[in-house]
């Protein structure tokens, strides 16, 4: 048993100095050197700085000025705007149609401090776009585009704008909260939901004045055109902007066309829950589990919708497939999936019987859908 004992104690003895060693050795981390960890910790950092001045002075302040009553034009507004283009003595802005509303006279102020006077080449409220002209030969920069079809939430974004009106090429960071929002708004100040707008939300901090600038990603490339923000005392966090693959093709067209044209069915609308209960089991003959559509209280001449044979009291529920229970959704529908010269399926209740037309669609007019 002593031998025993005494065998024990030296095995313990011998095997200390490995157990030791075990203990006080720190796990290992990393085989990088302290040189290298620094400079992976300001990788991120650096792409930031390098996306920003890539953009930075293609991003504008826009003054809208309108003439007063006691003559001569003032400020009553001012936004952002983005150079996207450069193309012989012009270069092209791109900013919010509401920045740029009622205007006797615009002003785009460069990153520089440089004012030039600009021209409007189309506006379109619908998607509150705008194209603007100045003159080129003070511009250094024009921003990159890129494709906000390749957005992750979570990626890293940044605002830069003119926020207040007087803080301009200001940059906020913040991460693409969510993709393919979509947000109703009221295109004419009517109090009513016409169109629903596909917009991506982000953190990034947005206040009045960033309307128009520019959402670039952190490759320096612009992904979003800065419009709208939740401006509630409860609210923080929740901007919006236009997605750069929604905004080129009314951009192109306002650029070239100074307006865009749009397909139509070529009737007038009301939205079913307008009218009352009675009317709609009495007048329409809809069916009990249909409180939702679109009634055609009107058709235009020679429209796609009178020669397909569509009738007024007509309660269209969906286009090629897809739901239609507002004013909005059919604008939505037509605006994003059809052009003009597009044959659309439309369904649709008459009489309390549900049915299909095939209808060509036309050029927009000003007061029919």
């Amino acid at each position: 048993m002593i031998g025993g004992i005494i065998g024990a104690l030296l095995i313990a003895l011998i095997a200390w100095p490995f157990v030791r060693d075990e203990m006080t050795s720190p796990a290992p981390v990393s085989t990088a050197t302290p040189e290298q960890a620094a400079s992976n910790a300001t990788e991120s950092e650096n792409d930031i700085v390098g996306a920003v001045s890539q953009t930075r002075e293609a991003v504008v302040s826009v003054t809208n000025l309108q003439n007063s009553f006691q003559g001569g034009a003032q400020e009553t507004g001012a936004g952002s705007g983005v150079i996207y283009k450069k193309d012989g003595n012009k270069a092209y802005v791109v900013t919010n149609y509401h920045v740029v509303e009622g205007a006797s006279r615009l002003s785009v102020t460069l990153s520089d401090g440089t004012a030039l006077e600009a021209k409007v080449l189309g506006e379109d409220p619908t998607y509150d776009l705008a194209v603007l002209s100045i003159d080129a030969s003070k511009v250094t920069q024009v921003v990159k585009l890129g494709d906000s079809d390749t957005l992750r939430a979570g990626e890293t974004v940044l605002a830069i704008g003119n926020p207040l009106g007087i803080f301009a090429n200001s940059v906020t960071r913040g991460v693409i909260s969510a993709q393919e929002r979509t947000v109703p708004v009221d295109t004419n100040k009517d109090g009513q939901q016409d169109f629903n707008t596909e917009v991506i939300q982000t953190d990034a901090a947005i206040n009045p004045g960033n309307s128009g600038g520019a959402l670039i990603n952190t490759s320096g490339q612009l992904i979003g055109i800065n419009s709208m923000k939740i401006a509630e005392a409860s609210v923080e966090g929740v901007g919006f902007a236009i997605p750069i693959n929604e905004a080129l093709p009314i951009m192109r067209d306002l650029e070239q066309n100074g307006e865009v044209i749009r397909p139509q069915l070529g009737i007038q609308i009301r939205d079913v829950q307008e009218f009352p209960s009675g009317f709609r089991e009495d007048r329409l003959k809809l069916p009990n589990d249909v409180t939702r559509g679109i009634v055609v209280v009107g058709l235009t001449g020679n429209s796609g919708a009178e020669k397909a044979g569509m009738k007024e009291n007509d309660v269209i529920v969906e286009i090629n497939g897809k739901d239609i229970n507002s004013f909005a959704d059919l604008k939505s529908v037509l605006y994003r999936d059809a052009k003009v010269g597009d044959n659309v399926k439309v369904t649709f209740y008459r009489g309390g019987e549900k049915q299909t037309l095939d209808v060509k669609l036309s050029a927009q007019a000003a007061t029919v859908q």
